[in-house]
């Protein structure tokens, strides 16, 4: 990927409108990354991807990721055995979003142990504040078991 790692970047008609692949990572070297399932079209997480990251999720097909709070590069199912294997890519007009399409081998994607990030509403409470309620919050697998209590 040469111009995100030489900060040079095609023009706006070119990377809006051409073929070239050209990331636009933000300050931190990241770029915001969603997983769906391939079959059901379930949004499953979304994290970030730095330039190590994308570039091995292109050459192993399987999800690659950057953890921000543990600063470091990480596989997904690395620990849990529960993989993202890619089975499409795309990126947004402007390229600083990429979409991938996955299989999810295993119980889940989320670290808390559901299938999918995405287990609660955003709802209002009584007083009409802003509230959630889960919703698809049911347990896939025991994330104690899985990660040893780390989480992730």
């Amino acid at each position: 990927m040469p111009p995100a790692e030489s900060g040079a970047r095609p023009s706006t008609q070119q990377i809006e409108e051409g073929t070239a692949f050209a990331p636009a990572f933000d300050a931190r070297g990241l770029v915001t990354a969603v997983a769906t399932d391939a079959a059901t079209g379930e949004v499953l997480m979304v994290a970030h991807m730095n330039d190590e990251a994308l570039r091995r999720t292109i050459e192993t097909g399987e999800a690659h990721y950057y953890s921000r709070s543990r600063q470091k590069l990480w596989r997904k199912g690395e620990s849990s055995g529960h993989v993202q294997r890619v089975v499409e890519m795309r990126v947004d007009c402007d390229q600083d979003c990429v979409w991938i399409r996955v299989e999810q081998v295993g119980l889940g994607a989320c670290h808390t142990g559901r299938r999918s990030c995405f287990y609660r509403r955003v709802t209002h409470g009584a007083d009409g504040a802003p509230a959630l309620a889960f919703d698809g919050a049911d347990k896939a697998f025991d994330p104690a078991a899985v990660y040893g209590g780390a989480g992730r």
